[in-house]
Order: structure tokens, then C-alpha cells, then sequence
């Protein structure tokens, strides 16, 4: 699947979620007389059955148990937890996940404006559609399921747990109905409304993998059986390694592997020596444990040698993962490396002024771009992730713009005036901003964006262009594409090499080499 075939498959699951929710919510607000009935029928024999009984006990214990605030606090509680442990991607998605939800909630309410049921056993001050219980318990089961999905392997236990938060959010909701403090609608409409919440916010995040499996066209080839020797790089910096090492080691003799060869890498070099020493030794697959700069670099070592590159990703941004529907949590990660399949990706090479001929595999720029990496801090990125490039970038707004000229294919050089020009081999920044829509990672092309708003304002129209995938170029926002590109800048201006700092200079010279990278992705 291509990753703009991944995106539409991804639009298409939030509609079918959105479309359920938004005829019920037009039957809500018309006051469609059928469901009225219905609603009313069920809530009064639902109360009417329990009324007194220990049963009527029971469901008013839940509703106190479940408590939006309570279930909300535990969540947001679940998010420090892997914030504590080095997490903070995980524990920012929990936290936008419900913090999303209540919002969601609270103007859905606001803004449909049913009563309550008459006969609820409960002294409620809000209104009903969609039930704030429902949304929110909807809301916590859904990040559950993803966390199962992602870190429980047996697959027994992971659908016995599947069941169980399913089960918890379906008690929730009948709840609701047998203490009469919402319609059934109310229930289905907040279950609606959180699980398209968990989608959405979990898509945007990375957390989940619309991929279903890679089409033959996509070069793929079965991983290798047993016997195999697995390399790993890892910056030490990024991972734990001693408690890694022992997670890796256990699941490579599980998987059949021989004992996995182990190189770090140091301040002076980011992976390159020890990924041609993994060559040397006879590595059938060499994988790089750490961020966008380890992975560039034993990317750029690995081109051309027909060895499939694993990626574990623990660094800011991780957008190749990002791009390629890579776990991006370890294990899942890991279980890729060991039982996924090789895909033939195109890498690009390039050079400049004071810059060596190196290769990148997601994105190099030169301008604000640059200026936002470098001014990103690391004990900032370390604690929040990506979101730390948008502090740094909001503090670059004003960052001044440079003439440039462009020559694609070595056609007569374009002029123009940027504030950032970036050279993409993939379409999606952090948080999926899709820069060059049109971008692919094997699609043998280069695609270069030149963004220059005229003023500080200039910056909301341009991102709305994007965010829509707007096709319309001019001065402020163009776009070109072709197999090599010179970009010549009239002064030293900074530039980056798929999020690394390389040096300010005048000029970078990029040339793709289609298909001449494999990497290993889930089957």
C-alpha cells in the first residue's frame, strides 16, 4: 500500500466512524419521532426492571465508578506513567486523546442541547446527547486497545484483553440507560464520538498502521529462515541498553536467528564505521536502534549492498518509520525486524559547499527549516518529542528569507525568494503535515517545496494550503519535481540532513537513487 493509498484508507475508516455519528446527531436534533419513541420505551423498561433491586445497586455503583473526571484522571495518570519511563510520544498522544475527547463532548452537548430522560436516578446539570460517560470510557478502552495491540505478542491474551476493555466500555453504556440518564442514543453517540477520537488522534500520532499488506509491485522479498545473523547499531543515547540488549536477545533466538552482533554508536560516529563493520562480518540484516540521524547514517552505508535495513525508532521525530508505517514503539518495532518483509525504497545523494557527498532518506533543507532543528532543544526534545520543533519553529516566524535559485534536471535555474527550501523524498512532516502531498518513497522522483509567506500572518493561509493539499502554486508556496535538483542560495544559509544540523553554506546538490535501499516493514 503507497502512503497515499495508506492516508485515503485512513480517511475513509474515520468516515465510516464520522458518517454513523452525524446521521444520528441530524435524528437527535430533528427530534425524529421513531427514535424518540424507541429511546423513551428503553430507558423506562430498563429503569422500571432494576428499580430497587440489587441490580438498580449495582449500575448506580458503576455510574459513580466511572465518573468522566475519575476515568479522564486515570488516563492522564497512564500518560505520566510512560512519561516517567521515557516515553513522551505515548504519553502525549494518551493526553491530546482525552483532552480531545472532553472538548469534543462538551460542545457536542453544548451545541445539540437535548434534556435527560425524566427518570434518571442521578442529579444531572448537563445535558444528554452524547453521553460524557460514554464518550470518555470509549475513549480510555480505545487508547487501551491500541496499547494492547501494539505491546501485548501473544495472541491469545491480546484478544482476551481486546474483549475485556470492549466489554468494560459496552457496561458503561448500558449503565447509562438502566439509571436513566441518558437515551440510547446518548450511549451510542458518545461511544461514536470517542472511538472516532482514539482513531483520529492515534493516526495522527503514528500509533496505529493502516496497511493491511504491501502490494507485489513494492519489491518485496520473504525474510530470511533461520541461521541468519542480525547486526544491531544502537545510540546509547536514545536506549537503555542494557534492558534492550536482553529484550532483543531473547526475541532474535526466539525467532530463530543466530546471536545478534552489537555495535554503539559514539559522539565522533553516528553508525557509519559500525555498519560497515556489520557488512564485514556477514550481517543479514543490519539494524539501526536510535533517531533520524542513526538511521540516515546507516542508511547511507547500506545503499547498494542488497542488505535490508531494520529501524527500531527512538529519536524526535522518527519520520521515516513515520512515512513508512514502522512501529513506533520497540517491540512492535522489533517484531517487524524479525518478521516483516524487505521493501525497495529510494534513498537520495547529495552534496554541497563544505558538504561531503552523503545520502539522506526522508527530507534535507536549507533556510527555517534548518533553523528550527538547530534551534530545537535537546532536553526539550528529549521530554516532549516532536512538538518540540513547533516552539522552536514559532520562535523562527520572522526568520528572513533568501534569494535562491533552483535547477531541476539541469533546466535553466528558477529564482525565487524563501524562507525555506526542502528537498523531500517522503510527503508527511510530524503530526502528518503533508508538505509535498505528492511525494512517494519509491516513486524514483525528487519533490521540492519553496515556502516564503510575505508577512507574519502569511504563515495561517500558507498552512491551511497545506493541511488541504491544495495544488495551486505561486511565489508564496511552489512546488517542483525531477530526478536531481541544485539549490544555490546568495548567502550561507543553515542547512539539515533529515532532522541533523550539516552546516550553513550556499548550495546543496541532490540526485535520487531509485530503489536502491531496502528496508524491512510489517508483511
Amino acid at each position: 500500500m503507497t502512503d497515499s493509498q495508506a492516508e485515503r484508507r485512513a480517511a475513509l475508516i474515520a468516515a465510516g466512524i464520522a458518517a454513523p455519528l452525524v446521521v444520528l446527531t441530524v435524528l437527535v436534533t430533528t427530534h425524529a419521532g421513531w427514535l424518540m419513541t424507541f429511546d423513551l420505551d428503553v430507558v423506562r423498561a430498563a429503569t422500571d426492571t432494576v428499580r430497587g433491586t440489587g441490580w438498580g445497586r449495582f449500575f448506580r455503583f458503576v455510574a459513580i465508578a466511572t465518573e468522566p473526571r475519575w476515568v479522564a484522571l486515570l488516563a492522564l495518570a497512564l500518560a505520566l506513567w510512560f512519561a516517567v519511563r521515557r516515553q513522551p510520544m505515548t504519553a502525549i498522544w494518551i493526553t491530546a486523546a482525552v483532552v480531545t475527547a472532553l472538548a469534543a463532548r462538551g460542545a457536542y452537548q453544548y451545541l445539540v442541547h437535548r434534556p435527560r430522560p425524566s427518570m434518571a436516578s442521578e442529579s444531572l446539570n448537563t445535558w444528554s446527547f452524547p453521553s460524557g460517560h460514554a464518550t470518555t470510557i470509549a475513549t480510555a478502552m480505545g487508547l487501551l486497545i491500541v496499547l494492547t495491540r501494539q505491546r501485548v505478542k501473544q495472541p491469545r491474551l491480546r484478544a482476551a484483553l481486546t474483549f475485556v476493555w470492549l466489554a468494560v466500555a459496552g457496561l458503561v453504556g448500558v449503565d447509562r440507560v438502566f439509571v436513566g440518564a441518558h437515551y440510547p442514543s446518548d450511549v451510542v453517540g458518545g461511544l461514536m464520538l470517542g472511538a472516532l477520537v482514539v482513531f483520529v488522534i492515534s493516526a495522527v500520532f503514528g500509533m496505529i498502521s493502516t496497511d493491511r499488506a504491501m502490494p507485489a509491485e513494492r519489491s518485496l522479498s520473504s525474510v530470511p529462515e533461520a541461521h541468519s545473523t542480525l547486526a544491531v547499531i544502537l545510540n546509547p543515547t536514545k536506549i537503555d541498553s542494557g534492558p534492550f540488549k536482553v529484550r532483543v536477545n531473547a526475541a532474535v533466538a526466539a525467532a530463530g536467528y543466530d546471536d545478534p552482533l552489537w555495535f554503539e554508536t559514539t559522539v565522533d560516529d553516528a553508525g557509519a564505521s559500525m555498519a560497515r563493520a556489520a557488512v564485514a562480518a556477514g550481517a543479514d540484516i543490519v539494524v539501526a536502534a536510535g533517531g533520524d540521524g542513526t538511521v540516515r547514517v546507516v542508511c547511507n552505508e547500506m545503499a547498494g549492498t542488497g542488505i535490508p535495513v531494520g529501524v527500531i525508532p527512538a529519536g524526535t521525530g522518527n519520520l521515516l518509520a513515520r512515512n513508512l508505517g514502522l512501529p513506533l514503539l520497540q517491540d512492535p518495532a522489533l517484531d517487524t525486524v524479525l518478521h516483516g518483509q524487505d521493501r525497495a525504497i529510494d534513498i537520495v545523494r547529495i552534496e554541497g559547499d563544505e558538504l561531503a557527498p552523503t545520502r539522506f532518506v526522508v527530507m534535507a533543507g536549507l533556510g527555517l527549516d534548518a533553523a528550527i532543528m538547530a534551534g530545537a532543544p535537546d532536553a526539550l526534545k528529549a521530554r516532549i518529542g516532536w512538538p518540540a520543533y513547533v516552539v522552536a519553529g514559532a520562535r523562527q516566524l520572522r526568520y528572513p528569507a533568501v534569494r535562491v535559485d533552483i535547477s531541476v534536471d539541469g533546466a535553466e535555474p528558477v529564482r525565487r525568494r524563501a524562507r525555506t527550501v526542502v528537498i523531500g523524498n517522503v510527503g508527511s512532516l510530524q503530526a502528518g503535515i503533508p508538505l509535498l502531498p505528492d511525494a512517494l518513497i519509491d516513486d524514483g522522483v525528487l519533490d521540492v517545496v519553496v515556502i516564503a509567506p510575505g508577512r507574519l500572518f502569511g504563515w495561517v493561509g500558507l498552512a491551511l494550503r497545506v493541511m488541504t493539499r491544495r495544488r495551486r502554486t505561486d511565489d508564496r508556496l511552489d512546488r517542483f519535481t525531477g530526478t536531481s535538483v541544485t539549490i544555490t542560495a546568495a548567502h550561507s544559509t543553515p542547512r539539515q540532513l533529515d532532522g541533523d544540523i550539516v552546516g550553513a553554506g550556499t548550495q546543496i546538490r541532490a540526485e535520487i537513487e531509485a530503489g536502491r535501499l531496502l528496508v524491512r516493514v510489517p508483511r
